[in-house]
């Protein structure tokens, strides 16, 4: 009589699980689901789904949005490659493993010894591992290459910074990262397509136990190379430019206006006397239709492969990238175009429904596979699973989105708010309700004393401290 008990409950908790829409989680009596993450470097909110540019071409990424949660509200942990990579695969934000730029490699960070990798976790727990592009540190190999299986393509990451012998139209005093135009010739001969296609056919074979897949494009990134035919759907002269006013700077802090100087990045007041403001931003546009491109490639072949039903799909950026807004460039600072990050998930017990607009953290990502896989809890992780939002887009989030840049410097992002506090204890404050674009800093007004010192208290207390100093990681920024 107690084995028959068992056996009905035991059915009564899978029929349970079946019936929730939003969860994959794996039962007695179902196969794990696999796992498909793509992760894009630099893409901001220039896509048709978060809608950032008028004129952004991106028919791939926008189907993906359609089949699942698009959270308009994401956000990076950390708004530069390194650090935010880093942060995803383990867990943990910046303010615990202390990498805040690019510094050492994962093994080589002493808080995250013992701490595995999102790959090794999988791994460890029945899944088959593949990885290929850019994933994690500039690659994944080296001595995490232990948290593979697979490796995608010909070698770890096939160079992405594969240029022409000469540049093709930066300005001479330039860093030879910034440049841009038509190269290669063909997207055959482009690294990330390589990726792509590589992906591509292994996705078609059967592993014999659920996977999962880690795939990583470079562009757009700087040198912002794509083939001519990405070019030719903008105008140069008919593209929008961002609305970024000389005033919107008059009561923003100082103390992170300079951050472009101590990185190869041109100011704004650079790129308008040379007169690159148009032929960057298209290029950048150019760069992400060639990078949605790239995602179609995967995404057809998932289509066309056995696992196409069982499958769960993750794309990420690894932060935002400025354009011009608030006079600056690139990445690094903690207002909402360095931050901000697209992020979707769609697959199986995912169903499509209306975005979700609270705010998503990339920190998300680990906490919410291991739930949907059905995997043991992982003790070390700090993010939340998402896993209530992908049944219900309106349910509320227990924490806003952190963000830190550099030890003392914090972004905290609510549904509606942005605080941001600098080491030196001056603050931002924006509504994004009626400031979308963040121009008009409120941190001063006594009217909003109360969202401020609310939004205040998510602050991180006892930040980790920077694992490298100064001096030792300059270098290497030009590198990111």
């Amino acid at each position: 009589m107690k084995h028959l008990i068992s056996l009905v409950c035991l059915l009564i908790t899978c029929i349970a699980g079946a019936k929730d829409p939003a969860s994959a989680k794996a039962t007695a009596g179902q196969a794990r689901p696999n796992v498909l993450m793509i992760s894009i470097d630099d893409l901001n909110d220039w896509t048709g789904f978060l809608g950032g540019h008028p004129d952004a071409l991106t028919p791939h990424m926008d189907k993906l949005a359609g089949q699942g949660r698009n959270f308009t509200n994401a956000h990076c942990t950390v708004p530069v490659c390194t650090s935010s990579r880093i942060s995803v695969m383990s867990g943990l934000a910046a303010t615990t493993h202390g990498s805040y730029e690019i510094g050492p490699p994962y093994q080589g960070i002493p808080a995250l010894k013992g701490v595995p990798t999102l790959q090794r976790y999988f791994k460890d727990h029945g899944y088959t591992t593949m990885s290929g592009g850019k994933v994690l540190h500039h690659g994944f190999g080296g001595s995490l290459s232990g948290d593979l299986d697979r490796v995608i393509g010909k070698g770890p990451w096939p160079n992405p910074r594969m240029r022409p012998k000469e540049p093709l139209n930066r300005p001479a005093e330039w860093s030879k990262y910034w440049d841009w135009g038509s190269y290669p010739e063909t997207n055959e001969e482009a690294s990330d397509h390589l990726v792509a296609a590589s992906a591509a056919e292994m996705l078609q074979e059967d592993f014999g136990k659920p996977f999962f897949m880690s795939v990583g494009f470079f562009r757009p990134h700087v040198p912002l190379y794509a083939p001519q035919e990405w070019f030719d759907l903008y105008d140069i002269e008919k593209i929008a430019l961002p609305n970024n006013p000389l005033s919107d700077l008059d009561d923003v802090p100082d103390h992170f206006r300079g951050v472009n100087e101590i990185s190869v990045t041109p100011t704004q007041t650079e790129i308008l006397k040379a007169g690159k403001q148009r032929a960057l931003t298209r290029a950048y546009l150019a760069s992400v239709s060639f990078v949605d491109h790239c995602v179609g490639v995967v995404l057809d072949a998932l289509e066309k492969s056995p696992h196409a039903d069982n499958t769960l799909v993750v794309l990420w950026s690894d932060h935002g990238f400025h354009l011009g807004e608030k006079q600056h460039w690139a990445k690094r600072v903690l207002w909402e175009e360095s931050t901000r990050v697209p992020f979707l998930i769609a697959g199986p017990g995912i169903e499509p429904a209306a975005a979700c607009r609270e705010p998503a953290s990339l920190l998300d990502i680990y906490p919410t596979l291991v739930e949907l896989c059905g995997l043991p809890a992982n003790e070390h992780l700090e993010g939340l699973s998402l896993a209530p939002q992908l049944k219900d887009p309106a349910a509320s989030r227990k924490r806003p989105a952190i963000v830190s840049s550099y030890y003392g410097n914090h972004a905290i992002r609510s549904r509606d708010w942005r605080l941001i506090s600098y080491a030196d204890g001056s603050m931002e404050l924006y509504d994004h309700r009626s400031d979308p674009d963040e121009f008009t800093n409120l941190a001063d007004d006594p009217k909003h004393r109360s969202k401020r010192d609310e939004l205040a208290a998510w602050l991180p207390k006892n930040a980790a401290p920077e694992v490298l100093e100064e001096s030792k990681f300059k270098h290497l920024r030009a590198q990111d």
